[in-house]
């Protein structure tokens, strides 16, 4: 049997344009989206991997790109000096953990802090030289993806819903199309991360197209402005919050020995992604 209830009516409002500094507390009437750049040159060099554990070392360099290492590593500095302000912790005393599955119970559903510090949620996702982390008071999943190009939208939309395939079929050929795919595709993976199943949960049995009052109930689905390059989105659990901030996480703030997060930052004014 299943009981379906209403969606929220109300959608937030995305604040991504002149920013106040960050005061690292938790609302629930609001949610924090962190965008990070892949360092490159002396930032590269700078980046405090010492504050990574064992395994985030070994992911680190087991990447064949070494660019590809950079952004995962600068994603994982930046999730763990993020969640240290929030939390009051060092970095690299943040410790991990996954929460049950859904769906088996086994231990590899959504990401946590461990102990979970509650009410505090968040997830992480990175893609072609950018990294996205969201930190709420209630389960969400982000996710950010370098737009594919046309052939791989052709092969990949196959594994959605039927009328999301259809919408993408109907859009004009090119550069819409794969915006359109970029922001069907960055809604899916967000929820599936909200829910905790990840892609184990079909991609094809909720539909996240463009007709929002069809989304899955209890979740509110928010594009966040995105270049050509690339799309995102954030999904969030429960009664839609009704502030979304968007700010880029400074270079400078994820060096060794820089701006930690004991320490107020400089938060440049930048637009997320582009305007």
């Amino acid at each position: 049997m299943t009981t379906t209830t209403l969606r929220p009516s109300t959608r937030p409002t995305v604040n991504h344009l002149g920013l106040p500094d960050a005061d690292f507390t938790l609302s629930p009437d609001r949610v924090d989206l962190w965008l990070v750049r892949r360092p490159t040159g002396a930032d590269a060099e700078a980046l405090a991997v010492a504050e990574l554990d064992a395994e985030e070392r070994k992911r680190t360099d087991a990447f064949i790109r070494r660019s590809d290492g950079m952004l995962y590593a600068a994603a994982h500095v930046a999730v763990r000096r993020l969640l240290g302000r929030y939390t009051a912790t060092l970095p690299q005393d943040v410790r991990f953990m996954r929460e049950p599955c859904p769906g088996c119970g086994e231990p590899h559903g959504r990401p946590a802090m461990s102990p979970p510090p509650p009410p505090l949620h968040y997830s992480l996702s990175h893609s072609g030289g950018v990294a996205l982390v969201g930190v709420g008071t209630v389960p969400l999943g982000v996710d950010v993806e370098k737009l594919p190009g046309v052939e791989t939208v052709d092969i990949c939309s196959k594994a959605l819903h039927p009328d999301e395939q259809l919408e993408i079929a109907q859009a004009a050929a090119g550069e819409a199309r794969r915006q359109l795919f970029g922001q069907i595709w960055t809604r899916k993976e967000a929820f599936l991360k909200g829910l905790g199943t990840g892609l184990s949960r079909s991609p094809a049995e909720d539909y996240l197209g463009t007709d929002h009052d069809r989304h899955p109930d209890d979740w509110t689905m928010v594009g966040i402005p995105a270049d050509t390059s690339h799309a995102a989105a954030v999904a969030v659990a429960g009664t839609a919050p009704a502030v979304v901030d968007v700010r880029w996480v400074p270079d400078s703030w994820l060096a060794a020995g820089g701006s930690v997060c004991g320490a107020s930052a400089p938060w440049p004014d930048r637009t997320p992604l582009a305007s």
